[in-house]
């Protein structure tokens, strides 16, 4: 036999044999053999079920993108607007840098700290653009592998801590990037509706090691809508100014579409910033500017000085350049054209505070439906809570329920994309709630 082949009784090809594929001088010799198909997204595979469902009416509250009230998706004009100017300016298709645009990152985070922001004005944020908010956390957790901690063992695997529960993506995305993840109490396990602040407080004073990373969630936590007050965001600084060795990592994903405005959407890390603390931030243009598809985002970490936010951003683009090269940069230009013009910007607040607006009349309308069918449980939480995601207190069984017997389809942990309620449908999906909590 000549040296480079492999023998037809090789095990590669016994496998295949045994697998009923086509053996023999010609089989395809496949190095991915006896891999295994991975299990479906929950978000995704929830979505093709409901597609699957032949059923009359049916109502799909998984999605996490804004709807209008007709149940579709919406391009705000203002970013219809930008988009003409964007394209009829283009003068290129050139690459943009590793760091991504410029124009970009000066109005990104003139956005989130606001324009009187002292770290700003000394130029010691670091930032890239980043692809989303998913890419933006990729790189924060890439990041804190590779650098050094700033306290606890130097040989321990970093650690994070997320909050209980989180987005289901947050923990796969930093175990990935080879860090442990670990919880700190957020949701009360016994109203499964409200926020723990004496156990959030607990952890974050006393169980939250030296050198870990701590993330919060800056406005509309995904998936519960429970946030902390603006006195219990101070009381949460005030208890890390205490933990200096404890990294500080917002995601902020909701700016602007959580209550409507962004300036109050930002005071949490913003309070964190003006109280001292040397925090990162993920940022996402997804939700709050309608670029799901464009994956706009930005990574930010505020600095001790100038020479450090140079630095730590040339480790960033160390990351970058072998992950992605560069970022695209349609939908950075587009949210630069909206950021940077204060007609086209006033008009695009106007637009998200609409669609903040919608979210809390379907609020307010579930709640009212609810109680309407006869339901006599407390239904409050649904109108504290904000954003687009609403943690209904259903469990795992009723969930189920709803979507068997009313084809009314969410995640198991009970949670529902407010934004998939129409007023054609939240009667609908009032009546089916009340008759699986009812029984």
């Amino acid at each position: 036999m000549r040296r480079g082949m492999v023998a037809l009784t090789s095990p590669v090809v016994r496998r295949a044999a045994s697998n009923g594929t086509r053996s023999g001088p010609q089989a395809a010799m496949s190095a991915w053999a006896g891999v295994e198909a991975a299990p479906a997204d929950p978000i995704i595979g929830l979505t093709q079920a409901f597609k699957d469902d032949p059923a009359s009416p049916k109502v799909l509250l998984g999605v996490g993108a804004y709807r209008d009230d007709a149940g579709k998706p919406y391009v705000l004009p203002s970013i219809r607007e930008a988009e003409k100017r964007v394209v009829a300016e283009i003068a290129d298709h050139e690459y943009a840098p590793i760091a991504g645009l410029a124009e970009f990152l000066d109005e990104s985070l003139k956005f989130a700290y606001g324009d009187d922001c002292e770290a700003l004005r000394e130029r010691r944020i670091a930032a890239v653009q980043a692809l989303s908010g998913t890419g933006a956390c990729r790189l924060a957790a890439a990041l804190i592998a590779r650098l050094p901690s700033i306290g606890g063992s130097k040989a321990a695997k970093p650690v994070i801590y997320m909050p209980e529960p989180t987005w289901g993506n947050h923990p796969k995305i930093a175990k990935d990037a080879g860090l442990e993840v670990k919880r700190y109490r957020y949701l009360d396990a016994s109203t499964k509706t409200t926020l723990d602040i004496d156990g959030l407080l607990e952890d974050v004073a006393s169980n939250v090691e030296d050198g870990a990373t701590i993330m919060f969630h800056a406005c509309a936590h995904n998936p519960t809508g429970v946030d902390p007050t603006p006195a219990q965001w101070a009381a949460i600084s005030a208890t890390l100014k205490q933990r200096p060795s404890v990294q500080i990592f917002f995601d902020c994903a909701y700016q602007g579409f959580a209550s409507g405005d962004a300036e109050a959407d930002a005071a949490a890390l913003r309070t964190f910033v003006a109280d001292g603390h040397a925090i990162m931030l993920a940022q996402s243009y997804a939700k709050n500017f309608g670029l799901y598809g464009e994956r706009v985002g930005a990574l930010s970490a505020v600095c001790a000085d100038a020479a450090e936010a140079r630095a730590l951003e040339s480790q960033l683009k160390v990351l970058i350049r072998p992950m992605y090269s560069s970022p695209p940069v349609h939908g950075a230009k587009v949210v630069a054209a909206v950021l940077k013009d204060p007609a086209l910007r006033a008009q695009w607040s106007q637009e998200c505070a609409g669609m903040a607006a919608r979210i809390k009349a379907m609020r307010a309308l579930l709640k009212t439906s609810l109680e309407a069918e006869g339901s006599t449980k407390d239904w409050s939480h649904v109108t504290d809570q904000i954003g687009m995601f609403a943690f209904t207190g259903l469990s795992e069984d009723q969930v189920k329920r709803l979507r068997a017997e009313f084809h009314v389809y969410c995640t198991l942990d009970g949670r529902i994309s407010v934004a998939g309620l129409t007023e054609d449908n939240v009667k609908y999906v009032a009546a089916a709630m009340h008759a699986v909590t009812s029984s």
